[in-house]
């Protein structure tokens, strides 16, 4: 599925449509270059989700928690980590194989510890406010 935002005014209706198209799927992985708005997306997920608090980039302690409407939300972002065995001790195990909803930032600096399946959103910026989401479900 392909969603093109003009805007950030478009973000939110865009986030809705993500997540009616994961249904039940929890581990979500977001891509994106350096400033392609992956947090701002994440932002207005959290949103849809029924969190209410102040989302922000947990780039130094890597995991952020959220109440959504009394679901457990994790916001990752993995673009500090060195290598796999910083992932293992923070416990990715008990975040990603729990039965909490999970937003991944630089997924791929530990690709081979996510889950078997997710939603994978990826980000470009294809002008200046306008972002194109390409979403599937792995």
């Amino acid at each position: 599925m392909k969603i093109e935002v003009k805007n950030l005014a478009g973000l939110d209706q865009a986030a809705q449509k993500v997540l009616e198209f994961a249904q039940n799927e929890r581990i979500f992985i977001i891509e994106g270059e350096m400033g392609a708005g992956k947090t701002t997306f994440i932002k207005a997920l959290a949103k849809a989700l029924g969190v209410t608090e102040v989302v922000s980039s947990p780039t130094f302690s890597i995991v952020n928690e959220y109440d959504g409407n009394g679901r457990i939300i994790y916001h990752f972002d993995f673009y500090r980590i060195k290598n796999l065995q910083e992932a293992y001790d923070i416990g990715y195990e008990e975040y990603f194989y729990s039965d909490h909803i999970c937003l991944i930032e630089w997924p791929e600096k530990v690709e081979e510890l996510l889950p078997e399946h997710y939603v994978k959103i990826e980000i470009t910026a294809p002008g200046e406010t306008e972002r194109l989401l390409s979403i599937s479900r792995i």
